[in-house]
């Protein structure tokens, strides 16, 4: 009984742990869950203390007994999942199917796959965290609770197949709350007045700004009218400089990622979904062949909402700054960053490459392309955060406008004179407008200057932004909605389910969307709103840490969630749903066809019923692509005959449509649409050709 056995969840991290490990270690995968809550039943005794029901899952039978017989002929069993509640609760699981108590579980824990990290963690084992464990069991039953009571009511007042989570109909009620807003935008007129002025004996222009008068009121111009009047004004005036001001700014790097700024960033850069930066960033954490050094870990745990980097690779970092850069490319000190987001408890490190002296440009070859252009991110974040600032002469100038009236105008420069960090890496932002790079000359207070010409700008407010995967991580981070591991299948899941579609690159509801959200937010007001589910993931964590026993948080959960639920199904009308056009056109009759809802599920038939009896079977899937011709989204459709195409979510207005399979990354020379052929993939508009593998999700 001399053998050690060590369980982990997937087989590539098994073979980055064997390479360690070498022998005397047994390892095998357990390829995710082991047991979970029975599908199609409560498997929750609401009556006894909310006890749950696990089962093993059919399609596991086989591995658990595998599970179980290696158990029983090791002398210990290591239990070496995920760092986090999850794989806390996975290792309990494990523990409870694959032991018959004669055996030895032992818990060990590593944030990041490294022989290091890895024998550190063996020489420490400790036992399972029952709190932790807790905690993730009430995650699971307030969500079955949730979703097993809710989900009958949403098929019986609104469609089949619908379905309720705690966490998703937040998301999708925080998705419609702001398409609202958008649709009751009502847009105001006003206008920007800028003055073309140059140095007397200098002849390249600028441009200046109307701010308002000279003793400091504002103006405010919301007319041609006003604006016509004004440029009148402005035409006649002598102009000269009033003040300048000159100051040098420091602009500070950002901290390494979290997985929720891995998310935001993947998707502003390289236009990742958070599923997809997810599944790549498992890879790059599971461990990866590169070359000679065989299978390792080539970036830390990626569920995490910390940035606390370890002083090793801080030192790390900054002798490959000096090196590369040289020292004035160093901070004053090393920085360390604290968490900001709201109930940050997962703790532990933020995600950062496990070796800083693996550049990314020396192990691509042995990368797919997505491997390599995530990897890249995270390596060249972490780098950059322990860079010196970016040092910048940001240089305001005031000008006075003389006439009947004296008015106030202002340009602003900023000149980058020390690029520090963003030598490498500056961070993407959303929904910022473009600076405009403005060249100033020498400028001194009392300076004339010569009058060229007066440029109104009609404008309008413009309506605030859909989301995108990378503001909508970022707001659910931002109000304690859900936790890293939860973010991803959440946004997947609202997608699937038809409440979100993205349109463009940003979220829009549907017409099932608005109508869900109507439904629960008017019914259970209490649960569906955000205050509520981040005031809940605090009651988890209070789990997670002693302070409060699981089943009175769920007890308080559900007594007036259940009287809630009542009034709801007693109460609740039917809500009429409009039949969706699909942009074709009827075979027979050449009317428009439309996407119904019968007891099977979506069909297609024809808005001439019951004249024309047409219909057809719906297959509609986004592929994650866009329209080569107009940007919109691709979709999966198949013809009478049977056979798939793929065609423009902008159709008829957009006739785009291929027979290959649209491919989820864009060129890598022109940036247009690439399809499968086959193995390779192939560009629809400059004939390039390569791998599939590379430009999979």
């Amino acid at each position: 009984m001399s053998n050690k056995l060590v369980i982990v969840e997937s087989p590539a991290k098994s073979r980055t742990l064997g390479k360690i490990l070498g022998k005397g270690y047994s390892i095998k995968a357990s390829l995710g869950h082991v047991r979970d809550l029975p599908r199609g039943q409560m498997g929750v005794d609401i009556e006894h203390d909310f006890k749950p029901r696990y089962v093993v899952p059919k399609a596991k039978t086989k591995l658990v007994n595998e599970l179980k017989q290696a158990a029983n002929n090791a002398a210990t069993v290591f239990l070496a999942t995920d760092p986090d509640r999850e794989g806390e609760a996975i290792a309990w699981h494990l523990a409870e199917v694959a032991g018959d108590k004669k055996q030895s579980f032992q818990r060990v824990v590593f944030r990041e796959i490294t022989e290091q990290a890895v024998r550190e963690a063996f020489r420490s084992p400790r036992a399972i965290n029952m709190q932790l464990v807790d905690a993730q069991q009430a995650r699971r039953i307030l969500d079955r609770l949730v979703g097993y009571k809710i989900s009958p009511l949403l098929w019986k007042k609104v469609r089949k197949r619908l379905s309720a989570g705690r966490v998703q109909s937040v998301a999708v009620k925080i998705i419609v709350d702001r398409e609202r807003e958008i649709q009751s935008f009502k847009a105001e007129e006003y206008w920007v007045i800028e003055v073309e002025l140059s140095k007397k004996t200098e002849k390249p222009s600028f441009r200046a700004t109307l701010i308002g008068l000279a003793g400091g009121k504002k103006i405010d111009v919301h007319t041609q009218k006003e604006a016509d009047g004004l440029k009148r004004e402005l035409e006649k005036a002598a102009y000269s400089v009033l003040k300048v001001t000159a100051k040098k700014a420091m602009r500070q790097p950002a901290p390494p990622f979290t997985t929720s700024t891995l998310q935001q960033e993947a998707w502003r850069k390289l236009r990742f979904t958070a599923k997809q930066t997810m599944a790549i960033a498992q890879q790059l954490y599971e461990g990866l062949p590169v070359g000679e050094e065989g299978n390792v870990g080539l970036i830390t745990y990626m569920r995490t909402d910390s940035t606390y980097v370890t002083s090793s690779a801080i030192t790390e970092a900054a002798a490959y700054i000096k090196e590369t850069y040289g020292a004035k490319y160093l901070p004053p000190r090393p920085r360390y960053f604290k968490s900001r987001a709201k109930g940050a408890q997962e703790a532990h490190e933020a995600i950062r490459p496990t070796r800083i002296r693996r550049e990314p440009a020396k192990i691509k070859k042995y990368l797919s392309t997505l491997q390599y252009r995530l990897y890249d991110l995270i390596w060249k974040r972490m780098v950059a955060s322990q860079m010196a600032a970016a040092i910048y002469d940001n240089t305001t100038v005031d000008i006075e406008a003389k006439n009947q009236q004296d008015y106030l105008l202002r340009t602003a420069a900023s000149v980058n004179i020390f690029p520090g960090f963003i030598t490498l890496y500056s961070e993407s932002r959303d929904d910022v407008e473009e600076e405009k790079k403005v060249k100033l000359p020498p400028l001194a207070k009392g300076d004339p200057l010569n009058f060229i010409g007066v440029y109104p700008e009609q404008c309008f407010t413009q309506p605030p932004p859909r989301y995108t995967e990378a503001t909508l991580v970022k707001t659910l981070e931002q109000n304690g909605i859900g936790r890293p591991s939860t973010y991803a299948p959440t946004i997947s899941t609202i997608q699937e389910r038809g409440y979100i579609n993205k349109v463009g690159g940003a979220f829009q509801p549907t017409e099932v969307g608005f109508a869900t959200n109507d439904l629960l937010v008017q019914h259970f007001p209490h649960i569906i709103n955000v205050q509520f589910t981040a005031r809940m993931e605090e009651e988890l964590d209070d789990i997670a840490g002693s302070e409060r026993k699981w089943p009175g948080v769920i007890k308080d959960f559900y007594v007036p969630f259940e009287k809630d639920l009542q009034k709801a199904v007693q109460t609740a009308e039917k809500v009429k749903l409009a039949d969706e056009p699909t942009g074709e056109m009827c075979p027979r009759c050449g009317k428009p066809l439309l996407i119904k809802t019968g007891r099977f599920g979506k069909f297609v038939a024809c808005s001439g019923y019951p004249e024309c009896k047409y219909t057809q079977s719906f297959q509609v899937k986004v592929v994650g692509a866009k329209c080569p011709e107009c940007g919109k989204d691709l979709i999966q459709r198949v013809n009478k005959k049977g056979r798939t195409f793929y065609g423009c979510t902008g159709y008829p207005d957009c006739k785009f449509l291929t027979n290959f399979k649209p491919l989820p990354l864009p060129c890598p020379q022109c940036g247009s649409l690439l399809t499968q052929h086959g193995k390779q993939a192939w560009c629809v508009k400059c004939g390039y050709k390569g791998k599939v593998e590379d430009s999979k999700d």
